[in-house]
């Protein structure tokens, strides 16, 4: 069996652009600058010259290509090595780092971290994005802690690292948040705003999340503090846990220890969208 880094897409530049083209315009090229979306008014440019998969606009005048408005536009990284990094970086369950993508990709060091971070960028979920879960469906949330806050002293206990928020609904997708901490006012509204109404949320036993059932179809609770982690609801057989949600942690967290080993406060958000991606 072949593998997949043998596809045609990831070696030939006519042949990656093509791919692109396929889902960044499924039925058929629209011009970024005008809009024009009739096959009739445009023309595939040709020559020696001329780029790869220039299209001219009759309506406006202007060329373009499926690069305009992609993470892939001012970049001069050849298609083919954008689609091998993104392969790359999806199929590593723990990460890649630039250095890795450097040696991988025969890329300098700052062109693999440049293209690691736009393709981080692409991850992040949009901000009307549907909310997570639904009817029957389980949410679980949970905070962590990693890193070193800038400007603070490192000292014993999590006063001088990074919080992250996450909700995890069982068996579909991830979203977490860098908070300011992990107050009630910092963690609830985001829960709110991202989780529907009709979810069955499970957590630890927060006391931010004590009144999470008011919001919910149903809020149950596990107590770590008193070597509690899970059970089964007697009355439904539900199993309620975090086991869920700490199983990204344990992936995330080895990523970013053994894989990233460092990552600035700044940068963070978007390690957590690629995770959260996976």
């Amino acid at each position: 069996m072949s593998s997949v880094l043998s596809d045609l897409h990831f070696h030939d530049e006519r042949a990656a652009y093509a791919y692109v083209e396929e889902r960044v315009w499924p039925n058929g090229p629209t011009c970024p600058h005008c809009g024009n979306a009739d096959a009739k008014r445009m023309k595939l440019m040709a020559g020696e010259s001329t780029r790869i998969a220039v299209r001219q606009c009759n309506e406006c005048r202007k060329p373009f290509t499926v690069k305009v408005g992609t993470i892939f536009e001012a970049s001069h990284v050849p298609m083919r090595v954008w689609l091998q990094a993104i392969h790359l970086i999806c199929s590593s369950k723990k990460g890649i780092s630039a250095n890795q993508l450097h040696r991988i990709l025969g890329v300098t060091l700052k062109t693999a971290w440049f293209m690691s971070h736009r393709i981080r960028e692409a991850f992040k979920s949009g901000p009307f994005s549907p909310a997570m879960g639904g009817e029957g469906e389980i949410v679980e949330i949970d905070e962590t802690f990693i890193g070193h806050k800038e400007g603070t002293e490192v000292r014993r206990g999590y006063a001088h690292k990074n919080i992250v928020l996450s909700l995890v609904e069982r068996g579909g997708e991830v979203r977490s948040f860098h908070v300011d901490s992990t107050r009630k006012d910092d963690l609830i509204p985001i829960v709110r705003a991202n989780i529907a109404k009709e979810s069955r949320v499970m957590t630890d036993e927060a006391v931010q999340y004590a009144k999470l059932g008011d919001d919910f179809a149903g809020h149950d609770a596990v107590d770590h503090g008193r070597g509690e982690y899970g059970y089964t609801d007697r009355r439904d057989g539900t199993k309620i846990n975090t086991n869920t949600i700490e199983g990204y942690y344990s992936i995330f967290k080895r990523g970013m220890k053994g894989v990233y080993q460092h990552c600035a406060e700044k940068h963070l958000h978007r390690y957590l969208a690629e995770f959260d991606f996976r």
